[in-house]
């Protein structure tokens, strides 16, 4: 039997329909699923609806439908014309959820009830649902919407964080304080899964001395489930309900905690469920203890032990994502055994062979525990995030694997992609329909569909870029002026920015997740030279945006630096720093700048994806040769910054600097400005087609995700 959660989200899409005027009754259906954030003219719909209310949504489909006025909802009633939108958009999701499963190579089995189920910590599918910090979280969401589009048989699960990541403000001296706010799944497109009784459908896991309870939630992000695990339940003590309070919490007892959780309770749900993995997909080694659960499951079939450990690498792959410390967690295997509670001895496996799964070198065998050392010994297959990451991992793991040298280390690489409808503006969306025809976007990774792009004449390029530019400009306006008041700044240099910015002036870009190897400082580190550039002949406005995770106190420091330069009062709103970077803001940014800068230190950059973003709208990259950009780089499509072998961090960071500025001053601007009579700069839109080519053609979820499928069979 499967009591996956569709039913109860029927249910929730009924109740919601009961509540509106018949005519508008199909909106129920798409406000509860995320589909409608890429659909062609879907967050249009949803925001015409009631222009002012949308934003106090936080543009939240169910919560906003409810809170419409009766009066308003009558009379879009009453809206020939939207209606027919309405039942347009809801008649395509119809059609698209009507398709078979897509088959998958090595997977023949695959299908609904036995999907490729993927495994990660976080989820970043919309601004309305907080349940990411960075790009790991965005990469997933983007995962799950490929798989849908191309309707592979996918299923995600993950944790309901009762506050989710949280919220950032700066103060006037440029420190960053966090807050976080309550997240209510009830007014959230998701749906409680029940079972026959209509009682919540729960699991048990064995977290430090106590069971913990787990209901489930579902999410629909277009064919895909998503299901997040929740401990906030009465019956839990009040310190298990708080396991899934907050993503990545500060305290590594409970982050360890959310760890056992994801990983055994991941599994547990499923087969709640009546879903049977045909594969389990570890995003990070942050579910790696799936691997237990997997492996139980092939003693209680009467296994030996080393029987259902291979059974349990057959149905496992994984991918690792960062070499950065923070992102490859350790343990004493003494925190891990409390915190396991002796699920392993339950499980047919004895201390010393979970030991063995886990140990880290530079110790005693066993003493040290790693997430992603047990992560590569509990899968069949393992891979970095590009090229570059490949050989670093492949290096980095050498450890795990001895006696092999780093060339035969099994550890490959699927670069990452981003979902081209999420990302892409739908006004660049339209020029791409005119140019590479009808159904572009089902094709993206095929040779050749992006050679047309040479062809589209550059004052239509130029027309659209100067919109988009214009968009963000307006929106820098506000939401600087509103930052800035909000620190306490006087009113005169707080409205700076508006009078200021300038739909005209290049545009540069510079947001992530703010951790120091992201080297965020570098803007600052030559503080005249950088005050001179903002100043010079060439006008040029910079907006800085990011989050520090809130225990990165260096991280932290270095937004501290940055803000002599981006809120200096000589220079009042050429550049500014806009507070809680979220996904809407992301979108925002990566569409309306021209340049994105990204200064990484080497090796240390896994893959990166903001600037793949940036080049599908048109934006042109200036960025250290590390992660994707060392493979898409080609000396036509941007900027590149390769520092010499051998220097130390310091003279890395002045060379990096060094030449960012050079670079600006030289190439950017010059090329930026250099225009016909018309105002038309040809050189640089030949360089922004030859990106837009690059990322279109090798930088897409559409690419990543088949090229995960072609391996899916392969361990």
């Amino acid at each position: 039997m499967v009591n996956d959660g569709s039913r109860d989200l029927r249910r929730a899409v009924e109740i919601l329909a009961s509540q509106l005027p018949g005519p508008l009754r199909p909106l129920a259906r798409l406000a509860y699923n995320y589909r409608w954030t890429w659909a062609r003219g879907g967050a249009a719909l949803f925001q015409e609806l009631d222009p002012h209310r949308w934003p106090f949504s936080a543009h939240n489909p169910v919560r906003y439908l409810d809170d419409i006025a009766p009066p308003r909802l009558a009379a879009l009633a009453g809206d020939a014309v939207l209606v027919d939108r309405i039942r347009d958009l809801a008649g395509e999701q119809d059609t698209d959820f009507a398709r078979p499963p897509a088959a998958i190579p090595g997977l023949p089995d695959a299908s609904a009830q036995h999907p490729i189920v993927f495994l990660c910590a976080e989820f970043g599918l919309h601004a309305s649902l907080p349940l990411y910090a960075g790009g790991l979280g965005v990469l997933a969401g983007d995962i799950l919407k490929e798989a849908s589009d191309r309707a592979y048989p996918m299923a995600g699960v993950g944790l309901l964080y009762g506050e989710g990541s949280f919220h950032q403000r700066v103060d006037a001296g440029g420190w960053q304080h966090e807050y976080w706010l309550p997240v209510d799944p009830e007014r959230l497109p998701m749906a409680l899964v029940t079972g026959e009784d209509r009682h919540p459908l729960t699991v048990t896991v064995p977290v430090r001395d106590r069971n913990v309870t787990l209901q489930i939630w579902r999410v629909d992000v277009g064919r895909t489930p998503l299901y997040l695990l929740d401990s906030n339940r009465l019956d839990n003590v009040p310190a298990d309900r708080w396991i899934t309070a907050r993503l990545y919490a500060g305290d590594r007892e409970t982050r360890l905690a959310q760890y056992v959780v994801l990983g055994l309770g991941s599994i547990r749900a499923l087969r709640a469920m009546g879903i049977t993995p045909a594969l389990v997909h570890l995003n990070e080694g942050h579910p790696a203890f799936a691997a237990l659960e997997l492996i139980g499951g092939g003693v209680a079939r009467g296994l030996s032990y080393p029987e259902a450990l291979a059974a349990a690498r057959e149905r496992t792959v994984f991918t690792t994502h960062t070499p950065v410390a923070a992102g490859n967690e350790l343990y004493g295997f003494h925190e891990v055994r409390h915190a396991l509670d002796d699920t392993p001895l339950r499980l047919g496996m004895t201390w010393e062979q979970f030991k063995e799964l886990g140990h880290c070198g530079g110790g005693p065998e066993g003493e040290c525990f790693g997430m992603t050392q047990f992560a590569l010994r509990t899968s069949g297959a393992a891979n970095a995030v590009s090229r570059r990451h490949g050989e670093v991992a492949r290096e980095m793991w050498r450890e795990v694997f001895p006696g092999r040298a780093a060339a035969e280390v099994p550890v490959g690489h699927v670069t990452n992609g981003v979902h081209l409808p999420t990302w892409m503006h739908p006004a660049m969306r339209a020029l791409l329909d005119r140019h590479l025809g009808a159904g572009w976007e089902e094709h993206t990774d095929e040779p050749g569909m992006w050679d047309p792009v040479a062809g589209i004449p550059d004052e239509d390029l130029w027309e659209l870029r100067t919109r988009m530019r214009a968009d963000l400009v307006a929106f820098v306006r506000e939401r600087s002026v509103l930052n800035r008041l909000g620190r306490g700044n006087p009113a005169a240099f707080a409205e700076a920015a508006a009078r200021s910015w300038n739909a005209d002036t290049l545009t540069i870009g510079f947001a992530r997740r703010i951790a120091t190897y992201k080297r965020l400082y570098l803007l600052s580190l030559d503080p005249a030279r950088a005050l001179a550039l903002v100043q010079g002949t060439y006008p040029l406005q910079v907006v800085l945006a990011g989050r520090a995770h809130p225990s990165d106190e260096e991280a932290k420091r270095s937004v501290q630096r940055l803000f002599p330069l981006a809120e200096n009062p000589s220079v009042p709103g050429r550049a500014v720093f806009l507070e809680d970077y979220d996904m809407d803001l992301a979108q925002r940014l990566v569409r309306g700048c021209d340049l994105w800068v990204n200064l990484p230190r080497p090796p240390m950059e896994a893959s990166g994806t903001s600037g793949m973003k940036s080049a599908l709208n048109g934006g042109l990259q200036l960025s250290v040769l590390d992660g994707w950009w060392r493979e898409a780089y080609d000396g036509t499509n941007g900027w590149g910054i390769e520092p010499p072998p051998g220097l130390d961090a310091a003279a890395q960071d002045a060379h990096d600097a060094d030449a960012l500025f050079t670079l600006l001053e030289r190439a950017v601007l010059p090329l930026f400005y250099e225009r016909d009579a018309r105002g038309i700069p040809h050189r640089w839109l030949t360089m922004v087609k030859a990106s837009l080519r690059t990322a279109g053609a090798g930088f897409t979820a559409s690419r990543m995700v088949a090229d995960y499928m072609r391996r899916a069979g392969v361990r």
